[in-house]
């Protein structure tokens, strides 16, 4: 059988490997082109790393490959070594509900037919080992309970998150300031893009980056939630913006968006952890105080500090160019984005206001799966951690 290549003629296919090139070279040159990049005047020569100036380098990424695999690996030994110690001495269950009792029959209808049988099902496999439908219903709740995340498992990864966040945030709060920079939005423009990365804003700006990549490392082993297709595509887009205000030297104003996403989310962390802990009227304050630092950095200081200085400061000081533009509107968008998630906060505290208690978190995974079931065995899990009633703001919990 001739191949594909021989059923075109050679002319022919000189011309399509002329054109493929072609494009190729038209491809690379439209990406790298500078006048995308940088203002007008600007080159790639001019922002390239010396002894007395380090500049932002598509090389960096090395370090930043590094780095995530080392924060997998730290997060890794925090969780087994630390956090999942402390869940343990404080009651937080490591098992996802009791363990069905062994029986080939069940399982094998479990993993080949269906996890979750029909009221026909059940009375045909209750006939067939002579148990009572209510015995077969129970089996199989508990064998679905069996696959969900235990809530020690939810504690430790939550636990990593609210110490990543404290930290990174502390490290920033304590270094940008510094900056004169940080109290003048101007000054993230002035001598665009000729701004030297200092060590603190370096190190600063690979934490975050190489967090979300080890996120993505990770994402297959994590809590698995109902959006996690959106979760997954949150974290590529998230570094991608990274990166990408990276390259451009957007390190300055990047840096305060970072800033300001980062100090909210150790309160929603802190409220999930303390949840599964038992401790509810903490996790209560502490997603009342989420929801108000919420909305103080995202909602008005986010528009005010870091939208406001892009448009009018960087168009007064440096002007018009593609890229700033791109990222202008990656910022607008993700300020949109804060406006859902807040109107979506504001519903869960109206509705826990109404009924007396803040309500399940609607994207997360039900911890226990107790339908029609009211043995003492699930009124111990239900004491021991299952208690999801102030996981309400988990629904951003994954969200910049």
């Amino acid at each position: 059988m001739p191949s594909a290549h021989a059923c075109v003629p050679a002319p022919y296919t000189h011309c399509i490997y002329r054109a493929c090139g072609t494009m190729a070279g038209g491809l690379s040159a439209y990406v790298f082109n500078e006048r995308f990049w940088f203002p007008a005047n600007v080159t790639w020569a001019d922002l390239r790393s010396t002894e007395d100036a380090r500049y932002p380098q598509i090389e960096d990424i090395k370090y930043v490959a590094m780095l995530s695999i080392t924060l997998v690996i730290i997060r890794l030994c925090c969780e087994r070594l630390i956090f999942s110690p402390i869940g343990v001495a404080m009651g937080i269950r490591a098992t996802s509900g009791y363990k069905p009792e062994a029986n080939l029959i069940l399982e094998k209808a479990f993993l080949s037919v269906t996890r979750n049988p029909d009221h026909k099902r059940l009375e045909g496999l209750s006939k067939q080992l002579d148990w009572s439908v209510r015995r077969v219903e129970r089996w199989f709740r508990r064998r679905r309970n069996q696959e969900r995340p235990s809530p020690l498992k939810k504690f430790t990864e939550n636990s990593w998150r609210c110490a990543f966040y404290s930290f990174v945030f502390l490290y920033g709060i304590h270094y940008l300031p510094q900056e004169d920079w940080f109290w003048t939005s101007k000054g993230c423009w002035i001598n665009f893009p000729y701004h030297a990365l200092t060590p603190p804003l370096f190190n600063y700006y690979l934490l975050e980056w190489s967090f979300y990549i080890s996120l993505l490392m990770s994402v297959f082993t994590d809590v698995r939630r109902k959006d996690f297709i959106a979760n997954v595509v949150h974290h590529i887009a998230t570094v991608m913006l990274i990166f990408f205000s990276y390259i451009c030297n957007f390190t300055r104003i990047g840096s305060l968006v970072m800033v300001i996403h980062d100090v909210s989310d150790i309160f929603l962390e802190g409220a999930k952890i303390t949840n599964y802990a038992g401790f509810v009227i903490v996790a209560h304050i502490l997603f009342v105080i989420f929801t108000v630092v919420f909305f103080v950095t995202r909602v008005l200081l986010f528009p005010y500090w870091i939208l406001g200085s892009i448009i009018i400061d960087s168009h007064t000081l440096i002007g018009a160019y593609p890229s700033k533009y791109f990222f202008m509107a990656l910022l607008c968008v993700l300020y949109i984005l804060h406006l859902y998630w807040f109107s979506i906060i504001l519903s869960m505290v109206y509705c826990g206001l109404k009924n007396g208690k803040l309500e399940n978190d609607s994207r997360s995974d039900v911890a226990e799966d107790t339908n029609t079931e009211s043995s003492g065995d699930d009124k111990l899990a239900r004491k021991n951690g299952a208690k999801t009633n102030s996981a309400q703001g988990n629904c951003v919990a994954n969200h910049h």
